[in-house]
């Protein structure tokens, strides 16, 4: 159904809506009219009756008369009239009675007639006098759409004619508030479509950059081989090392930019299983320690063992990620802590690697999971890295639905903590 059926709709409901409202109106006041009829009726028959018999009962009428009606015992209603001394009672007799009984049920009956009547058939009258109403209304607004259709189109197509494709933020204006909605999502479209833009270049351009410098070490170590490494074997060792070291480097990062492009396009896939977080923690302890003896390392655990449910490979290379990080930027012979517990506050288990290094800005700490960012400090050869490692380490925990606190301050160190979903169902992907 499209729109022009729907808005007839709606227009047809409107007119069976107005029609219903002045009919119930009509109604209300036919009813109000009969109730105040009655009223009158009863009030006047009320006061000839009791001018009537106070009259032929006491001679003539007086206001200082009481009258009053009672009863006594199981005999009938009594009208008794009071003026000084003298009492009289007046008892109604049976047809009067009657009359006045079958006279109201008749005033009622008809009454309530001519209301169910009103109900049953004048909504129909009032439609056929509503609807030449509705004919105006619907061609008011057959035309008023064409002229604000062809008005606002044409508005339109010239605001987006004449956006200019060499601005570095074009915006849709079209100064129409009724086309507001239309031009706030053409603009919130074209931001992301800037952003997302402008992210794939810098990527581009950081990937090219960071492939750029082995490969001009490579190339010169090459050339200085070419010329002298052939008879100088200090040379030659030298020459070898490096090449060995950028071409190790350069597949470090080309691993991890693979990674990165199998995620984002949705082909990383994770085995989810129940895994023992303490385990995974000793693990990666054991490793540290035997790997590096530069830092002292030490492992906290709370008793018993942590489970959550995750992909122990992925949580694992998360895991050491921040473990490396924490040696590059901690002096030599300084404690890198690693924990593993429930967090009581929010009922889950998490894992954490603090540092006692360099630490970083609050600054620096708002961008450090974005690819290939490192802070001015980092950015030296001492630490080396493609700072890559936290936006793949961010990129594991999103997709085991946890979150990562940092808290740094700089020349005191970091602290990374991962909290999990807790409880052994799997996460959803």
């Amino acid at each position: 159904m499209n729109r022009a059926d729907n808005e007839a709709k709606e227009r047809k409901k409107r007119v069976k809506s107005t029609a219903g409202k002045i009919h119930r109106l009509f109604l209300g006041k036919m009813v109000g009219i009969f109730l105040l009829f009655d009223l009158v009726i009863v009030a006047g028959f009320v006061t000839c009756f009791l001018y009537y018999q106070e009259e032929r009962l006491l001679g003539r009428f007086s206001p200082r008369t009481e009258i009053t009606l009672e009863r006594e015992g199981n005999e009938d209603y009594e009208v008794v009239f009071r003026r000084g001394d003298e009492v009289i009672r007046y008892t109604p007799s049976e047809p009067f009675r009657e009359v006045v009984f079958w006279g109201g049920i008749g005033i009622l009956s008809f009454e309530a007639f001519c209301v169910l009547w009103a109900f049953l058939f004048d909504r129909f009258p009032i439609r056929r006098r509503l609807r030449p109403l509705r004919e105006m209304a619907e061609s008011a607004h057959v035309l008023t759409n064409l002229a604000w259709e062809q008005e606002k189109m044409q508005n339109l197509t010239y605001a987006i004619s004449h956006m200019d494709a060499a601005d570095a933020n074009p915006r849709l204006e079209t100064h129409d508030s009724e086309l507001a909605g239309i031009e706030n999502a053409m603009n919130d479209l074209l931001s992301r479509m800037r952003e997302s833009y402008r992210e794939q270049t810098r990527f581009v351009s950081d990937a090219s950059h960071e492939l750029r410098t082995p490969i001009a070490v490579i190339k010169g170590y090459a050339d200085m081989l070419d010329r002298w490494g052939k008879e100088d074997q200090q040379v030659l060792t030298e020459g070898i090392t490096a090449i060995k070291s950028e071409a190790d480097r350069m597949n470090s990062l080309v691993e991890q930019l693979l990674f990165l492009a199998r995620g984002d396009s949705g082909r990383q896939k994770l085995t989810m299983e129940s895994i023992n977080l303490t385990a995974l923690m000793q693990e990666v302890y054991d490793e540290s320690v035997m790997i590096d003896t530069k830092h002292t390392y030490e492992l906290q655990k709370e008793a018993g063992d942590i489970v959550c449910y995750g992909d122990y490979g992925m949580l694992k290379q998360a895991v050491r990620i921040f473990v490396d990080n924490a040696a590059k930027y901690t002096t030599e012979g300084d404690t890198i802590s690693l924990r593993v517990g429930i967090n009581r506050a929010r009922l889950c288990p998490y894992v954490s690697v603090q540092d006692n290094g360099i630490g970083m800005s609050n600054e620096d700490v708002k961008h450090i999971f974005e690819r290939f960012y490192r802070s001015d400090v980092a950015r030296n050869s001492k630490t080396g890295g493609t700072g890559l490692g936290l936006s793949i380490a961010k990129w594991i925990v999103d997709r085991h639905h946890g979150t990562i606190e940092v808290i740094s301050r700089e020349e005191i160190g970091t602290r990374f903590t991962v909290y999990l979903q807790s409880g052994t169902q799997p996460a959803a992907e």
